[in-house]
């Protein structure tokens, strides 16, 4: 499995806290700079196998090793389970983030062979398919990671309105490592 430095992951966000107290960067009202414990090895297994999924290595590390969200890009990041009321996740479970979970949903084959021009009218539901929900950058527009296929393990915007389903990074490592280093 693909190791992270757990420790300097917090502590950078700890930093990036710090230099942000009144949480004015984008999506820190909502994340509010904290992270919640990784999950248990047995409870990743647990979502893989209802799922019929394999998550890709350096997303299924990150909430193995570092957290289960929600500190990160846009409004933070999704919780792989269901979310903790206690922990604040409750903004987390909104009807994307249930569909993503709907029976079958993530097994299945990721719709897209390149990227998808925005305003061409295709329903998101097709879209999205075979991806998990990974934040939320507002006014409909998400991060999502692809699950299979030959794109597996890259992460994709989607805009249906305006910019369409473009591939953003490479991988989940890549797309979270920019956020933690941003200024």
């Amino acid at each position: 499995m693909e190791s992270w430095d757990e420790g300097g992951v917090r502590a950078r966000i700890r930093e990036m806290a710090a230099r942000d107290p009144g949480r004015d960067r984008f999506g820190a009202d909502t994340h509010r700079y904290e992270l919640a414990p990784a999950l248990p090895e047995t409870e990743i297994r647990a979502f893989e196998e209802a799922h019929g999924v394999d998550l890709p290595t350096e997303y299924r590390s990150f909430v193995a090793q570092v957290g289960d969200g929600p500190a990160g890009p846009g409004h933070g990041l999704m919780p792989l389970t269901t979310p903790r009321p206690e922990a604040g996740e409750e903004w987390a479970v909104d009807d994307e983030w249930e569909e993503d979970r709907l029976p079958g949903r993530l097994a299945e084959s990721f719709p897209l062979t390149e990227s998808l021009p925005g305003g061409t009218g295709a329903p998101a539901d097709e879209l999205t398919r075979g991806t998990l929900m990974l934040a939320d950058e507002g006014c409909g527009i998400y991060i999502r990671l692809v699950l299979n296929g030959p794109h597996a393990g890259e992460v994709w915007r989607i805009d249906t309105d305006w910019g369409g389903f473009v591939p953003v990074s490479p991988g989940f490592r890549t797309w979270y490592t920019e956020w933690l280093q941003r200024p």
